[in-house]
């Protein structure tokens, strides 16, 4: 079997990258030094500012709630506070270099009425918890102002020590504060991006089936009405004739119904509702131009959702292999790793496929990221060409369906 890779992995980020960290403090002043100053200094204004916003939009917002426009206005100062955090996560940036993620914004445009965008607006984590750095943010800010002014000329020799404890703790405040909310934010983000990927790919599925009836069995059919329309009125002045139409649109009959088996495989394929995983894919390899060895080592079958996406994945890989590769031979082998359904196709063709080539590779990807799966090409110039894809296992939980494919 060729060598399995172990992709899951492959998704991690470190909290503190090696950019992030900061040289140690010394007597002598550098250019670290003088930035953390900065930021001390500019800390009251910015503090004034921002506990001055969030003071007027709660005792507004919270005061005019006994009228209709109470509420709307605390829901604009959450939006508005949103924009005061992300000036200080630029500044943070800027002079403390702490690179915090941007929160993903309010879904406010996504067709929902006018009360449902109001209560997202009101409940919104990240506009409740700048409101409380902003109000945290005043005190410090008049703290670390006085100290780092008073040390500037008092205490300059200890000054770049003082300053980097002052801002160690802004540090902490920001990443604590403005950050998003640990994985959800991010996760939010995600799925929002994957369901357009999803909606956007039914979209050309279902074009592609549309054209496909249109110009193959639409089109034969049509033709086959004619035909024994014609027939029907030869029947009697032309036997012969009428017999030789009809023979044409018996012809005509099985071709409509051969194409008609051809796209109801590329809908879904019978074999792999009654039989697998192992049985659909030795019958996509049969139609391979390339000899394709297949190797499934499943105990059991994944849900059908993921198997449905497992299947179109090794058969629009086995077409580039016939189309593009010029391989002599190839490998498919599936198999589970922990909670992962793993997929490798090989050639010893040509090499240089990539996911931006043509072939359709950037579409299996966006499937597969779809559904938390991964996607990786290693194909040099020369081959050979191995693709790994990787699918979360779910397991089979519709009754009856559960089957146990013979292994290969």
């Amino acid at each position: 079997m060729t060598e399995r890779l172990s992709t899951s992995s492959l998704a991690g980020a470190t909290g503190a990258a090696a950019g992030d960290r900061l040289p140690p403090t010394r007597f002598a002043y550098d250019r670290h030094t003088w930035k953390e100053i900065a930021h001390l200094l500019a800390n009251l204004p910015a503090a004034l500012l921002g506990f001055t916003y969030v003071v007027t939009m709660l005792s507004v917002g919270i005061g005019l709630t006994v009228t209709v426009i109470g509420l709307p206005l605390l829901a604009v100062g959450l939006l508005g506070a949103r924009q005061l955090g992300k000036l200080e996560r630029g500044r943070a940036r800027m002079l403390l270099g702490v690179r915090v993620d941007e929160p993903s914004p309010l879904p406010l445009r996504s067709g929902r009425g006018f009360f449902a965008q109001l209560w997202m607006s009101l409940k919104d984590p990240v506009g409740w918890r700048t409101v409380l750095y902003d109000v945290i943010r005043f005190p410090w800010g008049v703290a670390t102002f006085v100290v780092t002014l008073t040390s500037l000329f008092v205490l300059w020799p200890v000054l770049p020590f003082i300053a980097r404890g002052l801002a160690n703790v802004d540090r902490a405040m920001v990443r604590g504060l403005l950050s998003p909310s640990d994985e959800l934010e991010r996760r939010i983000a995600e799925l929002e991006s994957d369901r357009g990927v999803v909606v956007d790919t039914a979209a050309a599925d279902l074009r592609r089936i549309e054209r496909d009836l249109h110009d193959g069995a639409q089109a034969r059919l049509v033709n086959l009405a004619m035909g024994l329309g014609l027939a029907k009125e030869k029947l009697l002045e032309d036997p012969d004739a009428a017999a030789a139409m009809v023979d044409e649109a018996h012809g005509e009959v099985k071709l409509a119904l051969q194409e008609l088996r051809d796209l109801a495989r590329g809908i879904h394929p019978a074999v792999l509702t009654d039989r697998g995983l192992d049985a659909a894919l030795s019958s996509v390899a049969s139609r391979c131009t390339v000899p394709v060895r297949v190797t499934v080592d499943l105990m059991e079958r994944p849900a059908p959702a993921i198997e449905g996406i497992a299947y179109f994945t090794v058969s629009e890989l086995l077409q580039n292999v016939s189309k593009h590769s010029g391989a002599g031979s190839a490998s498919v082998d599936v198999w589970r790793s922990s909670d992962r359904l793993l997929i490798q196709v090989g050639d010893d063709g040509r090499g240089g496929a990539s996911l931006d080539g043509g072939t359709g590779m950037k579409g299996l990807a966006d499937r597969l990221s779809a559904v938390d799966g991964l996607f990786v090409v290693d194909s040099p110039e020369g081959g050979p060409t191995t693709i790994t894809a990787e699918l979360p296992w779910r397991d089979r939980t519709e009754a009856g369906a559960a089957g146990s494919p013979a292994r290969r």
